[in-house]
């Protein structure tokens, strides 16, 4: 058999014989391939990096941002916020992503949270979301032949509780931006079940998450934690179905004590409930600071506002992707805010004016 002429031929002619190779183009095709598979590992690590970096990037950005953004979070026992795992926290679902982004801030031990697995459209993106601690749950509307993924979801969450991680699954299963306790699905019974019948002492924590405003910037968010619900509690000498039944009675019955309860249109119960309206003292305090903080971000604002009502208003994620954007576009923004006043003024005062003031004005506007 003749073989093309080439640079380096004669090398793969001999390594191919003393490797046992017949034709030096399957010991060519081996190692391109290997080197096509060591160019896709490096480029997955590299991902991998990228996308860790960004997770802490926007936890370290996202702490004073959330103080920001909202005008009060109320926790009503923050000595949960210190929980060690294994952890299972059962929480409603009122505001989508937003939900598992201010309870990921609070929280001293990182959260890996299930989300709507139709968000895992790509391979990249999938890298993306599980590197940034989110898992997939398929429900049957994103296809059946997707649910059989779900098992390996739920082994991953089983392997974190092995190593001591937190977990949050929102047990109503659907967003829906209302005060109202939906009933649950199974999904958080049988992933704390499973988790027991392998040993895990895991503990579930029921989490109530509570908003005054689904549309509106500055914001109040009540957090309200149940008693926590061990194995103990738990009828293990019944069937699967009675077990299941007798853990959502249970989570149910905590996070009914901590949901708020009214009709969208009550807005005197809100008032009561969220106790959102500010002293008058505050308010004239406040005026001149709260003015200058709407000028100076309005240029952001505006058209982040515009944009999302466009795409999102009518939908129950017209919150979140707000303030996921503010909490993204902010830090851009003040860098070139800084940049702009940095010309006008001396250096080295514009630039430690706008990063001490800017954010400060922000926060006189919320709160005013």
């Amino acid at each position: 058999m003749a073989f093309p002429k080439c640079k380096g031929w004669g090398s793969y002619r001999e390594d191919a014989k003393a490797q046992g190779y017949a034709n030096p183009c399957a010991l060519a095709s081996l190692r391109l391939n290997k080197k096509r598979r060591n160019k896709s590992f490096q480029k997955s690590v590299h991902l991998k990096k990228l996308t860790l970096l960004l997770y802490s990037a926007l936890k370290i950005i996202g702490q004073p941002a959330i103080r920001i953004f909202c005008k009060r979070v109320d926790i009503e026992d923050p000595s949960f916020l210190r929980e060690k795992g294994p952890l299972l926290l059962a929480a409603n679902h009122p505001n989508s992503f937003l939900d598992a982004v201010i309870l990921d801030l609070y929280f001293d031990e990182p959260i890996y949270s299930l989300a709507r697995g139709d968000a895992f459209y790509s391979p990249t993106v999938t890298r993306i979301l599980t590197s940034l601690k989110i898992l997939p749950v398929y429900r049957t509307s994103e296809g059946v032949e997707n649910l059989s993924d779900n098992y390996k979801t739920f082994d991953s969450c089983l392997d974190l509780f092995k190593k001591n991680g937190v977990v949050l699954m929102f047990s109503e299963g659907k967003c829906i931006n209302e005060w109202h306790l939906r009933p649950l699905k199974k999904g958080t019974a049988r992933l704390a079940i499973k988790a027991w019948e392998e040993g895990i002492p895991l503990k579930v924590l029921p989490v109530a998450l509570n908003y005054d405003s689904f549309d509106k910037l500055g914001k109040t968010v009540i957090i309200r934690f149940g008693k926590m619900i061990q194995k103990e509690d738990i009828p293990f000498d019944q069937s699967d179905g009675q077990r299941n039944n007798a853990f959502n009675q249970l989570l149910h019955a905590e996070l009914e004590k901590g949901v708020f309860e009214m009709d969208k249109q009550d807005e005197e119960k809100r008032e009561e409930l969220f106790q959102t309206k500010t002293p008058v003292w505050k308010k004239i305090v406040l005026a001149a600071p709260a003015l200058l903080g709407w000028l100076s971000h309005a240029p952001l604002y505006l058209p982040l506002r515009a944009w999302a009502r466009k795409k999102y208003l009518r939908t129950d994620h017209y919150d979140s992707v707000m303030m996921g954007l503010l909490l993204i576009a902010y830090p851009v923004y003040l860098i070139l805010f800084t940049m702009v006043v940095s010309l006008l003024l001396p250096i080295g005062l514009g630039a430690l004016g706008c990063f001490l003031l800017l954010p400060l004005l922000a926060w006189c506007y919320v709160q005013a």
